[in-house]
C-alpha cells in the first residue's frame, strides 16, 4: 500500500512544482499537499529526482540548496528558450540582482547604500524566487547568487 502512497505523493509534487514554476522547499510542498510528515515527504521527493535522471525526458527535477525545482534537460532548454520571456522581476530587482553578482559576496547596508531603502523589497524578491542566498553577519546580511541564478542567466 505504501507503494500507492509513494506514486500518488511523487505525482503531487510532480504537480506542484509545474504549478509553481519555481523552486520549492520540502517545506512548501509539505504544507501546500497537507503532509505532516515531512521526512517521508523528502524521501519521496529525493526518490523522484533520481527517477527523473534515468526516465528518457526532456524534464528534470533538480535539487538546489534544499529546494526542488522542476525545469528542462539542457539540449530542449536551449531549443525552446526563446518562449519563456523575461524573468517575472522588475527592472529595479533587476539592477541590484546585477549589483549582486558583479560585486557578490556583498553586505546587504551596501546594496542599501547605493539604492536606497526601497531595495529591502527587491532583495526580498530575488530571495523568493531563489536568485539570491543570504548570511547573516553581524547586523546585517551578506548576499549571493544561487546556482539557480546561474542556470536560469546561463553563467555556469
Amino acid at each position: 500500500m505504501e507503494q500507492n502512497n509513494d506514486k500518488e505523493y511523487a505525482k503531487l509534487i510532480e504537480s506542484a512544482l509545474f504549478v509553481a514554476g519555481r523552486a520549492l522547499s520540502i517545506n512548501d510542498i509539505a504544507s501546500t499537499l497537507g503532509v505532516i510528515s515531512v521526512g517521508y515527504l523528502k524521501g519521496v521527493a529525493d526518490r523522484l529526482v533520481d527517477d527523473y535522471k534515468i526516465r528518457d525526458s526532456p524534464f528534470i527535477i533538480n535539487k538546489i540548496n534544499e529546494k526542488y525545482e522542476l525545469g528542462l534537460r539542457d539540449p530542449y532548454a536551449k531549443k525552446v528558450s526563446s518562449l519563456a520571456g523575461a524573468p517575472d522581476l522588475s527592472k529595479s530587482a533587476l539592477r541590484i540582482l546585477a549589483y549582486i553578482s558583479k560585486n557578490e559576496p556583498v553586505s546587504q547596508s551596501s546594496i542599501v547604500k547605493a539604492f536606497g531603502s526601497s531595495t529591502y523589497i527587491y532583495i526580498k524578491d530575488l530571495y523568493d524566487k531563489d536568485f539570491v542566498k543570504t548570511k547573516k553577519t553581524g547586523r546585517t546580511k551578506i548576499l549571493e547568487t544561487t546556482e539557480r541564478f546561474k542556470e536560469y542567466f546561463n553563467l555556469g
